[in-house]
Order: C-alpha cells, then sequence, then structure tokens
C-alpha cells in the first residue's frame, strides 16, 4: 500500500485508511486543474492548524501547575483530533495545550485529560510511547528535515531525539541529541497508577531552549517577530484493562498488544507524525501576552510547497509501481506550468530511474526545491 507508516522502531500502529475523497478545507480547492492533479491525495493537503505565541517577559515557574496567572491569558489550542482528521473517530478524552515564548525557551503547556493515569518508563531515553505520552515535533527551518522530538509521559520521564530525515527517507533518530538546559514538570489531578479511584489527567509544563535546538541548523537563535515555524503534537493513548490492581494494554487473541490511538493537534491525514510538510505554524509575536493578533496567513510561498510535495507524493507512487522514477512530469500526469493567486509558476524537474530533483520558480518569488529524499531548499 502507498505511504505506508514508517514509524519508530517498536511503535505499533493500525493500518492506515485508503486515502478517501471527502470534504476537507483544501489549499488548492477552487482550482480546477489543481484538483485534477492532487486527485486521491486530498487527505495530505488539508490546510495545517496555526498558533500564534506571544511573547512574556515573566518566565513561568515549570513546575507543572498551568493554572497560574501568567498562563491564564495564554489561548489554548483546539482539541486533538485523530492522526487522519476525520476519516476517523474524535478522541473520546480531550487533550489541548498553550505557547508563549521569550528571547530564551519557547514555553508549552499541556493539559491531557485521562481517567485512568499510569506509567512505567522511568528511564531517560527509553522509548517513552510504550506508555500514554505527550509528545513534541519541531522543525524550525520548514526542510522536512533536521527536525527534533520530544515525549513525556505521566512520570516525567524524557526521550528527545534529533533526525537527520524522515524514517520514510532511510532516516534514524538520534536519541544521542540532548534538549541541554531543557526543563519540564508534571501534574497528575488524581493519583498514579491506582485503578481504584477515577482521575482527571495530567499537565505537562516545559521550557525549550532555543539554543538546544541548533544540531543541524546551525547557530539557533532566538526566532524573529512574525517568524514561523513547523511543530506538532501528539498524544499516545493505549486500550488498558485493569489485572491484579494493575493497568494492562489489552492484546489480541496473540497475545499482541492492540493498537494505540494517536491523536494530533493537527491532522496528519495518515498514521505517521514523521511527515513534517503536514505538521502545522507556529508563529512567534514580539507583542505582549493578550494583544489581539490578526489571523494567520499562509505565505504565499506555503501554497508553492505544496506542488512541490505534489511530484514527490506522485514520484513515490511510480516507485511503487514500477520500481523506477518517472523521467519526466507528464509521466506522472502533472503540467509543467499552474497559476497560483494569479501568478504563473513553473516546475522543472531532472530526473534518472533513481533519483529526482524538482525546482519551482514563479516571478519575484524564491525558487524553491526538492528531492527524492523530501528535503526542501530555498534559493535566493
Amino acid at each position: 500500500m502507498l505511504y505506508k507508516a514508517s514509524l519508530k522502531p517498536l511503535k505499533f500502529i493500525r493500518k492506515p485508511a485508503l486515502l478517501s475523497l471527502i470534504s476537507f478545507p483544501l489549499i488548492f480547492s477552487g482550482v480546477a486543474q489543481a484538483q485534477e492533479s492532487f486527485k486521491g491525495l486530498e487527505s495530505l493537503f488539508t490546510v495545517p492548524k496555526q498558533y500564534t505565541a506571544m511573547s512574556t517577559t515573566a518566565a513561568p515557574v515549570i513546575d507543572g501547575d498551568i493554572s497560574d496567572k501568567l498562563w491564564s491569558n495564554v489561548p489554548w489550542t483546539d482539541n486533538f483530533t485523530d492522526i487522519e482528521g476525520d476519516k476517523q473517530p474524535a478522541p473520546y478524552f480531550n487533550t489541548r495545550l498553550k505557547m508563549m515564548w521569550d528571547k530564551n525557551y519557547l514555553y508549552i503547556a499541556a493539559e491531557v485529560k485521562d481517567p485512568h493515569v499510569w506509567a512505567n518508563v522511568k528511564k531517560h531515553d527509553e522509548v517513552v510511547f510504550q506508555d500514554n505520552d505527550f509528545e513534541i515535533f519541531i522543525d524550525p527551518n520548514n526542510h522536512a528535515h533536521q527536525y527534533f522530538e520530544i515525549e513525556v509521559n505521566a512520570i516525567n520521564t524524557i526521550w528527545d531525539l534529533f533526525l537527520p530525515k524522515p524514517y520514510r527517507n532511510n532516516g534514524g533518530g538520534l536519541a544521542s541529541w540532548e534538549a541541554l538546559g531543557m526543563r519540564s514538570a508534571v501534574r497528575v489531578q488524581g493519583t498514579l497508577n491506582n485503578p481504584s479511584d477515577t482521575d482527571k489527567g495530567w499537565t505537562v509544563e516545559m521550557a525549550i531552549p532555543f539554543s538546544a535546538l541548533r544540531m543541524g541548523n546551525g547557530n539557533m537563535a532566538a526566532p524573529q517577530d512574525g517568524e514561523s515555524w513547523r511543530i506538532n503534537f501528539s498524544r499516545v493513548e493505549w486500550g488498558t484493562t485493569v489485572k491484579d490492581g494493575h493497568y494492562v494494554k489489552n492484546t489480541d487473541s496473540l497475545g499482541k498488544n492492540l493498537p494505540e490511538h494517536n491523536w494530533v493537534w493537527s491532522p496528519q491525514g495518515l498514521i505517521n507524525m514523521h511527515y513534517p510538510e503536514r505538521w502545522g505554524y507556529l508563529k512567534f509575536s514580539a507583542a505582549p501576552i493578550g494583544q489581539v493578533q490578526p489571523p494567520f496567513e499562509l505565505p504565499y510561498a506555503e501554497k508553492q510547497r505544496n506542488y512541490l510535495w505534489l511530484v514527490y507524493y506522485r514520484q513515490k507512487e511510480y516507485l511503487e509501481k514500477q520500481g523506477k522514477y518517472a523521467v519526466t512530469l507528464e509521466e506522472l500526469g502533472i503540467k509543467p506550468t499552474f497559476e497560483l493567486e494569479g501568478i504563473t509558476n513553473t516546475l522543472d524537474m531532472e530526473a534518472t530511474n533513481h533519483q529526482f530533483y524538482l525546482s519551482l520558480k514563479a516571478d519575484k518569488q524564491s525558487t524553491l526545491t526538492i528531492n527524492q529524499e523530501g528535503l526542501v531548499q530555498i534559493e535566493k
């Protein structure tokens, strides 16, 4: 099946559903030519979620208590949805978060509702998603490569990873990377690992230093006012039953763990968090907390990128069927020119059976490129 979910090693996932033709808010909606080119891939081109983080001059105390005054005026995100979006039922427990920043840190406060809070993984850099967890994915440069993943469970065990490139491109997570200087704390609203009562859930608070996000990204400094990053958040939720006073994961008739639920802030459209191009947008605003901000507007270059990803996905389809890449756009059923908001854009592809390189050019716009590994770059 195309677009198989190749998640982190050891992670058990449910089988992806076929990409269905359902009603989505699509970036290319209203353009007949574009709609035809993207047919069958609609769930990979829904408009990602957006959040504007306001600046703060007073740093929050990282103690897991997110009810303090500093956080009270910071807006929540929407509640999480299923990783596939509307193709699956809505999560039965709510998850949401809020963010702010200063010159040194990105601050995150998350609320994880759960009537039965449990966690067992205690060692740093163990596979935290074997428990229920909360996960953060950050791509500061929007290259879909060189990004970061941080996982935390209800006892504040951390697994932090750097990924030079996604697993789908034969990449691997480097657990040797450490988010140096990061502070985190968790509070449980109830009692941990106690099936005899009903909990409210747990909250997590984090301060992630911008200086820790340097690996693969040069001398990473604090974001500038108006700058946007790609970011997403995931919650892993395992089905459990109580046996001998302990929570035990549900299994099938062969004793194998049943698939976990993957609930996210911005839907991926498939069961794989490691499609960074599907993550949401985090915009940094220098305005103080509480000031009303204009609605987030998707930059023109982000709309252009969808055509890079269209060619990338079609090439992967072609490779799956033919055992090689297409050497022309015509073989992929994609026209080399298209209109986007009244501007003519041109696609130019160089390809062999084993690799390809695509550039996208438009008048007075930077040239965007992508290759067979899904690396997106900007040529000024």
